[in-house]
């Protein structure tokens, strides 16, 4: 079973949109059952007396316009033992990762990157929340996740 996280900052718009694009990807392979794909945020801005949002509507949107649902999907708060859990913690932009460097007491590396690292950038997802352009955000996490897909398949671990 390979674990993967992903982890933005208030796990509405970047990281539910990279969890379910992930597991519609792994379940048009036919691989779903090899997988465990949640998402996360770093802050609890999007959680309310341990009730957390959900997905952000344009998000949720956008998802939809490519078939895919994120249906009960709400807002948890990254917690340290999600480092031994978890075998790739995947977060969308470098803030992302300070925080989960501070929150796990772990250094970013093999086993914490950015999602675009998987295909060769150090750059950043955009962060609708803020630009407005959850077309742009869907494009860049189906890069990244493509990308970590290869990436597996290149390390033999699918």
């Amino acid at each position: 079973m390979i674990k993967v996280l992903f982890i933005c900052h208030g796990n509405i718009c970047r990281s539910p949109m990279a969890e379910f694009v992930l597991k519609d990807m792994v379940a048009k392979r036919g691989i779903a059952d090899q997988f465990e794909i949640a998402s996360a945020a770093t802050s609890t801005e999007e959680i309310w007396n341990g009730v957390g949002n959900p997905v952000y509507p344009p998000a949720r949107e956008e998802l939809a316009k490519h078939g895919i649902s994120c249906e009960g999907k709400r807002a948890v708060q990254l917690k340290a033992s999600d480092y031994d859990y978890y075998d790739y913690l995947i977060g969308m932009d470098t803030m992302n990762i300070r925080n989960m460097e501070r929150m796990m007491g772990h250094k970013a590396g093999k086993k914490m990157k950015l999602l675009l690292e998987y295909d060769n950038q150090h750059s950043s997802i955009s962060d609708p929340w803020y630009s407005n352009r959850f077309d742009e955000t869907y494009k860049d996490v189906v890069t990244g996740c493509t990308a970590f897909l290869k990436y597996l398949e290149n390390e033999g671990k699918i």
